[in-house]
């Protein structure tokens, strides 16, 4: 695993961390490997989104640079169609 960097500007207050007037909320365990995750007095939280939870609500979130967009299967061709598109030279 690459080394977790620090946050960089974030302040402590009695809410949390924020960051640029946003409120950080620390990161979920499908966060665990991102290259976004920063440290900050023992905590990680997600460099791009305040609250990593909510993107990973939909399913994946689009930040993740771990995760893997899932590949579309092809589909399926009829092999007499594809051999005459293939005699036709199309």
């Amino acid at each position: 695993m690459s080394e977790v960097k620090a946050l960089v500007g974030a302040v402590k207050n009695e809410n949390g961390v924020e960051l640029n007037g946003f409120q950080l909320k620390p990161v979920v365990e499908q966060c665990a490997g991102c290259d976004r995750v920063r440290s900050f007095e023992d905590a990680q939280y997600c460099s791009s989104y305040p609250d990593p939870a909510r993107k990973w609500a939909g399913g994946r979130c689009n930040f993740a640079t771990h995760a893997k967009a899932e590949t579309v299967k092809a589909a399926k061709v009829n092999p007499l169609k594809a051999s005459k598109r293939a005699a036709k030279g199309r």
